[in-house]
């Protein structure tokens, strides 16, 4: 299962957070109870993997506590893209500062393809290492698309992944399906 963090102020503020260590809001550690809530009515788990941000860390320490799983795994390879020039700044100020095809630039931001190497090779490294475990991983929303985009090609529409939504995947017969994606039904209520 792939969860993004729950949500911050600069999510509220619409800031580029990419590798920025910003720690979740008072909205978004209840996006994260209600997350844990739901997995533990719904899914049995048994090992949770975490980008080392913050917002990442705190989302799955909740989760983990309601959970009563003991140990998470933090790795620096499921942090988000390191978005470079623009991490910090709003749409608005990017535009402001680079003009309206600021997205034609590079802006020192970290290539897509090195970002999706990292991850997968994490994913393909924890699968192996929990083979026939049911593994939840807590990280961010463009790392989490780009992995899937990797391991399901086509089975998804791309989408801006909700806050603490859950996406799960399976492998079978050396194969990723994909089951649930970037689901918030556990915010509905």
């Amino acid at each position: 299962g792939f969860v993004r963090h729950g949500i911050t102020e600069w999510n509220v503020e619409g800031r580029a957070q990419g590798q920025t260590d910003i720690p979740l809001n008072e909205e978004g550690r209840k996006q994260a109870a209600a997350l844990a809530d739901r997995l533990l009515s719904e899914e049995g788990w048994d090992v949770i993997a975490s980008s080392d941000l913050k917002r990442a860390r705190e989302t799955a320490e909740i989760i983990a506590h309601r959970l009563h799983i003991g140990e998470i795994v933090f790795d620096e390879r499921l942090r988000e893209i390191h978005c470079g020039l623009i991490e910090g700044l709003t749409v608005e100020e990017r535009i402001a500062k680079w003009g309206e095809e600021w997205r034609r630039q590079a802006l020192e931001m970290e290539p897509s393809e090195e970002a999706t190497k990292r991850a997968i090779a994490f994913v393909d490294e924890i699968a192996e290492k929990h083979k026939g475990q049911r593994i939840l991983i807590v990280s961010h929303g463009a790392l989490i698309g780009l992995a899937l985009e990797r391991l399901v090609p086509g089975q998804f529409v791309k989408a801006s992944m909700g806050n603490t939504s859950l996406t799960t995947i399976s492998h079978i017969e050396e194969k990723w399906t994909c089951s649930l994606y970037n689901c918030t039904k556990h915010l509905e209520t």
